[in-house]
C-alpha cells in the first residue's frame, strides 16, 4: 500500500471525513504517528495557505507534487485530498491547532511541519504579505523558536543567511566548545536520519538535506570568525 493510498484509508476511517477529523483521530492514537500523520498535517495545511490568497489553481498542486515527488499513478488520488482540505470550512488556524496537538511531545517534528510550509510557500520564489503571515503564524502556534524560525527564513529565503549566530541560534562572541556543542545538538535533530525516525516521509528529505547545508555553512562561518 503507498502512503497516498495510507493516507486515503485514515481519512475513511475517521468518524468525519476530512482531513481535520483525520488529524484529531491520529492524536487519539499516538501509536499510529508516522509518515501518515505527518502526510496529512503537512496536505491539510499546504491546501489552507493556498486558499488564504484567495486564488486556488491547478499550479499550486503541481508545485506540490514537485514537492511531494509522487508518482504520476497517485495523482488523482493527491488532487483528491489536496482538495479535500481546500474545500473544508475549518479555517488554517482550526489546522495549526490539531497539528500542534497530534506532536505536542515532539516539538522537534512542529518544526519540520513549518520548514515543509516554507518550502510550499515559497515554491514560486517568492513569498507574499499574506503567506509570510501564515508562516509567523504557524511558528508562533507551534511554539517554534525565534531561532528556529529565523534558520528556516535564512534557508528557504536567504534572510540573515549572512548571520551564522542566527542560524545557529548562538549569540555572536560564543566560546568555541559552547559553539561546537550547540552546532552537535543541531546536527543531531536536523540529520536526515533524525527526520526519517520522526515519521518525515522519505521523499522530503530534501528538507533535511538543505536544512543541514545551512548549519554546516554557518558553523563553519561562525568558527572562523572565532579565529
Amino acid at each position: 500500500m503507498t502512503i497516498w493510498e495510507r493516507v486515503q484509508e485514515a481519512i475513511k476511517g475517521a468518524r468525519r471525513r476530512t482531513l481535520g477529523a483525520a488529524i484529531e483521530a491520529l492524536a487519539r492514537e499516538k501509536a499510529r504517528r508516522d509518515e501518515v500523520a505527518f502526510s496529512i498535517a503537512l496536505i491539510a495545511l499546504s491546501a489552507k495557505m493556498a486558499v488564504a490568497d484567495g486564488i486556488v489553481s491547478d499550479s499550486e498542486i503541481e508545485a506540490f507534487r514537485r514537492f511531494f515527488s509522487y508518482p504520476e499513478s497517485e495523482e488523482p488520488r493527491v488532487r483528491m485530498i489536496y482538495r479535500l482540505a481546500q474545500q473544508d470550512v475549518a479555517g488554517f488556524q482550526h489546522y495549526l491547532e490539531r497539528v500542534a496537538k497530534l506532536f505536542a511531545d515532539q516539538p522537534v517534528v512542529l518544526e519540520d511541519v513549518l520548514d515543509c510550509l516554507f518550502y510550499v510557500a515559497v515554491a514560486d520564489g517568492v513569498e507574499h504579505p499574506r503567506e509570510r503571515a501564515l508562516l509567523e503564524q504557524a511558528a508562533q502556534t507551534f511554539g517554534v523558536s525565534p531561532a528556529a524560525y529565523r534558520r528556516l527564513r535564512a534557508i528557504h529565503l536567504g534572510h540573515d543567511a549572512d548571520d551564522p549566530y542566527a542560524i545557529l541560534g548562538v549569540e555572536p562572541g560564543i566560546g568555541p566548545d559552547a559553539l561546537k556543542a550547540a552546532y552537535r545538538e543541531l546536527v543531531r535533530e536536523n540529520h536526515p536520519d533524525a527526520l526519517i525516525a520522526r515519521g518525515v516521509p522519505f521523499a522530503l528529505i530534501k528538507i533535511a538535506e538543505a536544512r543541514m547545508a545551512a548549519i554546516n555553512a554557518a558553523y563553519e562561518s561562525a568558527r572562523a570568525a572565532a579565529g
